[in-house]
């Protein structure tokens, strides 16, 4: 079989440097504001040995980990809805008779006894979640290529332009393997070339972990199989894996478990992957029929055009923002050395690489259609990954998106949202079934099948805020945007939400204010014996949250006059913040924290009212802030990945920019981060990566209403630079640049008319806006108090 794609392909000239795969591949070479060679580029030189040095790729629904091997090319797989089991309803039928007795036994302060019956009878059936799950590997052998010395090694990823490529030499011929995800045509597409007529020799195959059957027909390999059972719930998806292999010159055979293609020009293979999953409740697809779609639409392409439309819609969204802090001979280095050292170099450039490898993460693995960006986003290698790679919705979760609004990528909510949608389905059963109340309620976990009863065990899925803290995402993206048409559309999920806690709290016996019960401050025991509690901080601060905004949406929709007066009536009666005996911000509504066994626990859940709420900040509540800076200071600067890059947000919230910025050290030192920059928990959640990039974001510019701070968390180590592109509150974007410490200039375009103040420092200047105008302020001009 042959093809005429990518003849025009210079082979004296192919496979030399990123200028080559741009002129080969027909992508628009970078654009002039790209000021360094490996300003948007992870490149190395030796093949990836372990899952966590591959680099990924992704369209939001499919990706991929390239290892870039010579002898032996692997990409595992990955498709967004393959998870196990099927839809089931794990709310335990015991649960609702029970419950008055665990709030009983913890307001009698029994709280290892309120657990134990906790976790006898109010817990999930079964008492874990499905996991996510990989399809399995593509592996292209090249045997021409083994026991040979290579040459000439380098691999890379372009996260500007959306490519992954492998670049060596053997046997004195030049080679070059690229790699793209595109969200176009919904394949992933690979394209091998050689500098030598005829020298291509590989063979294709297929393998999964799963139940799986594979056929090999024509030029096509098919692997089709279900998904797993897990802990009681029967395997209810079907899927499939589709390659079309299409040789230029050469020879293609059916092999036993594959395809060999020999004496190729060059190679291009695409992939498609579907299940049959539609829904939480349908699982009726067809996988082959959309595949053999997929397959169909893309296979009269050549690759550079695949590459160049991938290219150029990624870009849509990436190039939003840029980030320029300048750059030291350190950038030049491979990425993986540069991580190794980054602790005790000066290397700010790989500060704004993490920064713009978070918004590729995001963009690659969270689009409109696809699921939302899970515990790995979308890219894991196992069956039974870490915590199952769900949905951890007691904050890792809430990190992935933390970046999306002020960097740019609103419309990567989208998944996000439409998951609340579906929660709030699966969510009013359980707030009936298990409470006995309206509205909706979802814990900390949930996974494809929108389960929303608590999991794992008492002292960590008890706590019933996981949907009440989405919903606080649902406001974001409103007060970002300002679309009346969106705020209506997600109202009645807010509403309800807000509603099932009207009918839960439980008026504390000591102080007569309204508090949770049962719950628990996320994953932290107290020095009671347990982990269950009733009214801890990080409770009281979100529905502090979803009571206003659910009110301000309200008023601003003029609906639900009656229900608005019940709503502000009740987050008046909720539990107060308190300043314990340590000067601290108290994590529970007793002043517990200085004998909690884990002083330095991870989560720091207390503080959420800092951030990513405002509710406690430096100008409106000193004293709370004084208070959670105490609490940070107790509880340290060096955690798992996640809570090290929420550390680092909460200092730049105290506008501590030195402080912050000794955090992101720490997160992009080899301890926190893998040579690929995946986060470290230890082991890989992408959070990490996300809550770093959404501290960059903070130290350099805070909305909040109609507010703008400008540099309020600017450290030492970052005095020359610039970026642009970011998203204030109120439909706003924000470019803004400095030299030596001081602002040079800043840009407002608002998308809205409207006044905004914008403040450096203690200085405050009110610019009014008009739709599509940009105003420019100099450092003067900003300096002068209003």
């Amino acid at each position: 079989m042959t093809s005429g794609d990518n003849k025009d392909i210079s082979r004296r000239t192919v496979l030399r440097g990123s200028a080559g795969v741009a002129a080969g591949l027909m992508i628009p070479e970078k654009s002039a504001a790209v000021t360094s060679p490996h300003q948007h580029r992870l490149w190395y030189r030796q093949p990836a040995r372990e899952w966590t040095e591959a680099l990924p790729v992704g369209n939001g629904r499919l990706g991929a980990m390239v290892f870039g091997g010579t002898a032996q090319e692997r990409l595992q797989l990955n498709e967004d809805t393959l998870w196990a089991g099927g839809p089931y309803d794990p709310v335990n039928g015991e649960a609702r008779a029970a419950l008055p007795n665990v709030r009983n036994l913890i307001f009698a302060g029994r709280y290892a006894e309120a657990q134990a019956l906790a976790n006898a009878k109010l817990m999930a059936k079964p008492l874990t979640q499905m996991p996510y799950q990989t399809i399995g590997d593509l592996l292209i052998e090249m045997p021409g290529a083994a026991g040979v010395a290579v040459t000439e090694y380098e691999r890379e990823l372009d996260i500007d332009g959306a490519i992954a490529t492998t670049r060596f030499v053997s046997n004195g011929v030049h080679f070059r393997r690229s790699v793209v995800a595109s969200p176009i045509r919904q394949v992933i597409a690979v394209h091998i070339e050689a500098s030598l007529a005829g020298a291509i020799d590989l063979n294709v195959m297929l393998k999964s972990p799963h139940d799986a059957e594979v056929k090999v027909s024509g030029a096509t390999i098919q692997l089709a199989g279900r998904n797993r059972a897990e802990k009681g719930i029967a395997a209810a998806l079907r899927f499939e894996a589709r390659v079309q292999v299409r040789p230029t010159g050469g020879t293609l055979t059916v092999g036993d478990a594959g395809l060999a293609v020999r004496a190729a020009d060059a190679v291009t293979l695409l992939i498609a992957i579907a299940t049959s999953y539609r829904g939480p409740q349908d699982v009726a697809g067809d996988p082959s029929q959309v595949t053999a779609e997929q397959i169909a639409g893309a296979r009269a392409l050549a690759f550079r055009q695949i590459a160049a439309e991938t290219t150029a819609e990624h870009r849509r969204l990436y190039r939003g923002v840029s980030f320029d802090l300048g750059s030291t001979p350190e950038a030049d280095r491979p990425t993986d050395e540069r991580i190794r050292t980054s602790e005790s170099s000066n290397d700010p450039a790989l500060a704004a690489l993490y920064f713009q490898y978070g918004r590729y993460l995001l963009i690659c693995s969270s689009r409109p259609g696809s699921q939302p960006a899970n515990l790995q986003g979308i890219w894991n290698e196992s069956i039974a990954p870490p915590w199952g790679s769900k949905y951890t919705i007691n904050i890792n979760t809430e990190m992935n998106y933390w970046p999306a609004e002020p960097t740019g990528l609103a419309e990567c909510t989208e998944p996000l949202i439409k998951m609340v949608r579906e929660l709030s389905e699966t969510g009013s059963r359980t707030a009936r079934e298990m409470y006995g109340a309206r509205g909706w309620v979802a814990h900390h976990n949930s996974d494809l099948w929108r389960a929303t009863a608590p999991i794992d065990g008492a002292q960590w899925g008890l706590w019933p805020l996981g949907g009440a803290w989405l919903c606080t995402h649902l406001w974001d993206r409103f007060d970002y945007g300002r679309d009346l048409a969106y705020l209506r559309s997600v109202y009645p999920l807010m509403r309800d939400a807000a509603l099932f806690f009207l009918d839960v709290l439980q008026s504390d016996p000591t102080s007569g204010e309204l508090v949770t019960n049962p719950s628990l401050s996320p994953e932290n025991v107290h020095p009671k014996g347990a982990s269950i509690c009733a009214g801890p901080a990080m409770d009281m601060q979100i529905l502090r949250d979803l009571f206003d905004q659910v009110s301000a949406a309200a008023g601003i929709l003029n609906v639900d006059a009656d229900f608005v007066t019940q709503v502000r009536a009740t987050r008046a009666r909720l539990a107060r913040d308190r300043i314990g005996a340590q000067g601290q911000l108290q994590e529970w509504h007793e002043d517990w924290d200085a004998q909690a066994p884990e002083p330095h626990h991870r989560h720091v859940s207390h503080l959420y009212g800092l951030y990513p709420s405002h509710q406690i900040n430096l100008d409106d509540t000193p004293d709370l802030a004084r208070a959670a800076r105490r609490s940070l200071e107790l509880r340290g600067d060096e955690s798992t990945g996640w809570a090290t890059a929420w550390r680092a947000n909460l200092w730049a919230r105290l506008r501590d920019g030195e402080h912050a910025h000794r955090i992101l050290r720490f997160l992009l030192g080899p301890g926190r981060t893998y040579p690929n920059m995946f986060d470290a928990h230890p082991p890989f959640q992408i959070d990490g990566n996300f809550g770093g990039a959404a501290a960059m974001a903070e130290m350099l510019m805070q909305s909040r209403g109609d507010e703008i701070l400008l540099l309020p968390a600017l450290p030492s180590a970052w005095p020359t630079g610039s970026m642009t592109g970011l998203r204030a509150r109120g439909r706003c974007r924000v470019d803004l640049a400095w030299k030596d410490g001081e602002i040079l200039s800043v840009t407002l375009t608002g998308g809205i008319a409207g006044k905004r103040t914008v403040r450096l420092g203690d200085a405050r200047t009110i610019v009014t806006l008009k739709p599509g105008k940009p105003v420019r302020l100099r450092g003067r001009s900003l300096s002068r108090q209003v």
